[in-house]
């Protein structure tokens, strides 16, 4: 495990560079809780990193006190896209760190010791580690090494395929499960996403009554 790991500060990026289109309005500006979506996820993910980055392609869409940037490729590449444009930033803006944590503008309720967690795995700087939960494991969720910016540049480059699952299948993974939430309104998948109207009312609801 690298001293970094270690320490457990490793910087963050929320990934927001979607079309939002099944929300029909950009998930990342919704209300929810005190504020908007993305205010709550990074209030959430704050005591855990050492500092926020916002990865969204629309300026509409940004956050106080972070800094924002879009994809690098031209073009809908989807998560990857995200990843590759996290990875360069960090590369670029913080060369001590060995990973960078990422995770999805859409995901409400993950642990309060995710990062600490997934950062124990670790073996060695090119390790992925990752969160799983139902026996599903989510790509875009975790810890990625800065290291795998060059291999990513090139797949992006001349994409085989868009699938993240894909891409991985080259990369150390360390994959972590994760227990539901038991809540007075039922079991909560601690990795949920809000992608509709739907999943965002019931995510409200959660928030409301259980607050987990």
């Amino acid at each position: 495990m690298t001293e970094q790991a270690a320490t457990n500060r490793f910087p963050a990026v929320i990934l927001s560079g979607g079309k939002s289109s099944r929300m029909g309005e950009p998930k990342a500006l919704v209300p929810f809780g005190r504020a908007r979506l993305i205010d709550h996820v990074a209030e959430r993910i704050r005591p855990q990193v050492a500092a926020i980055a916002l990865n969204a392609n629309d300026p509409a869409i940004s956050l106080p006190g972070a800094v924002r940037f879009p994809d690098r490729f031209t073009g809908f590449h989807g998560p990857l896209a995200g990843i590759h444009a996290a990875l360069a930033h960090v590369a670029e803006t913080d060369p001590a760190a060995s990973h960078v944590f990422l995770l999805p503008v859409d995901s409400t309720f993950f642990p309060g010791d995710i990062v600490s967690a997934l950062a124990a795995t670790l073996t060695g700087p090119d390790d992925v580690a990752l969160a799983a939960s139902l026996g599903r494991m989510h790509p875009v969720l975790g810890l990625w090494p800065v290291t795998a910016l060059g291999a990513l540049t090139a797949w992006l480059e001349n994409p085989p395929t868009l699938k993240v699952r894909a891409f991985l299948q080259a990369l150390p993974l360390r994959v972590t499960e994760f227990p539901v939430i038991e809540t007075p309104l039922g079991p909560l998948d601690p990795f949920s996403n809000v992608n509709t109207p739907d999943d965002l009312d019931r995510a409200r609801r959660f928030l409301a009554e259980c607050n987990p």
